[in-house]
């Protein structure tokens, strides 16, 4: 098979295209992996530090994301000081910052309650609403079915949409 990104295709994309590629990818994690010693913003801007995004656009994109997902005032808190489902909006807007094509979203509500989880499906279904593309693993199909998208399932190895 072959998978295309924007203008990467999986075919022949050469090791050099690699960054450019990821740059082009979202990643929200289910356990979060927000850096424990850097408030919010820097956990976002660090996404943007490591795709060397110049300094003085990374205040406007940080705080367009932090916008997006609801937490414009939660920028200089620490991980610790946010809920379950903060923590989670964070981790999106730092997939969110690079203005990615897709994003892939590993069990993003694994971690959380059943109205928290609700809140996260609606804010990824807001983003996909605005042209980014989500690809998301899940085990909870209960919610999937809440939201009107595309569901392919994956069950002892078949494929089936």
């Amino acid at each position: 098979g072959n998978i295309t990104i924007g203008e990467f295709s999986s075919r022949d994309v050469k090791k050099r295209e690699i960054p450019y590629l990821r740059r082009q990818l979202g990643i929200v994690f289910q356990d979060f992996r927000l850096l424990r010693d850097r408030n919010v913003y820097d956990n976002i801007a660090f996404a943007l530090v490591v795709t060397d995004t110049p300094k003085n656009e990374m205040p406007k994109k940080v705080m367009r994301a932090l916008a997006e997902v609801g937490l414009s005032n939660k920028k200089n808190r620490m991980p610790f000081e946010l809920s379950g489902g903060e923590q989670q909006r964070v981790v999106i807007a730092r997939a969110l910052v690079n203005e990615p094509m897709v994003i892939l979203a590993d069990e993003p509500t694994g971690n959380l309650d059943p109205d928290t989880s609700m809140e996260i499906m609606m804010l990824l279904q807001k983003i996909n609403s605005e042209g980014t593309a989500i690809i998301m693993a899940t085990h909870d199909y209960e919610i999937v079915k809440k939201i009107p998208k595309r569901i392919i399932r994956i069950e002892k190895g078949k494929i089936s949409s």
